[in-house]
Order: structure tokens, then C-alpha cells, then sequence
């Protein structure tokens, strides 16, 4: 019997879309910002904290960064509709 040299699933189907469609959206909003040294800055930032927790396999820490980054992408659509962008 042969075993799997492939590391276990860490994120379900769903979670990996939500994952990567939070991704896409985060940068998809970041690409409103009108100052093009703050969009560089987010941009930088958001492709840095998806690659940092890439390795996660704790699903209640995966949860949690999901939650985390719709917050952070709500807030940064409220700034921008409060900035009339």
C-alpha cells in the first residue's frame, strides 16, 4: 500500500475560493485609491499578508485572517466612499 507524499488538504474547496476572491477584491478596491504612493503601499502590503499566511494549516487562525481581511477590505471601501473615490 502506497502512501501519499502530498501534504493534507490545509484549506477546504470553499475556503481556498474565498480566499483567493478576498484576494482579488482587496486588490481590485486597492486599485481605487487615487495616490499612487499609498496604492503601492496597500497593494505591498495585502500581497504581503496573503503570502506571510499562506503556510497556515490552523483552521480557527485561517478563519480568523479571513475575518480579519474582510474587515480590513470593509474599511478600506468606507474610506474610500467617505474620500469620494
Amino acid at each position: 500500500m502506497s502512501v501519499s507524499k502530498l501534504p493534507p488538504a490545509v484549506l477546504s474547496f470553499k475556503q481556498r475560493q474565498k480566499v483567493l476572491s478576498l484576494y482579488r477584491n482587496m486588490l481590485r478596491t486597492i486599485r481605487q485609491v487615487p495616490d499612487d504612493a499609498d496604492r503601492k503601499y496597500l497593494r505591498d502590503w495585502a500581497r504581503e499578508e496573503f503570502k506571510r499566511n499562506k503556510d497556515a494549516t490552523n483552521q480557527d487562525d485561517i478563519r480568523m485572517m479571513i475575518t480579519q481581511a474582510q474587515n480590513h477590505l470593509g474599511e478600506l471601501r468606507k474610506t474610500l466612499a467617505l474620500a469620494g473615490c
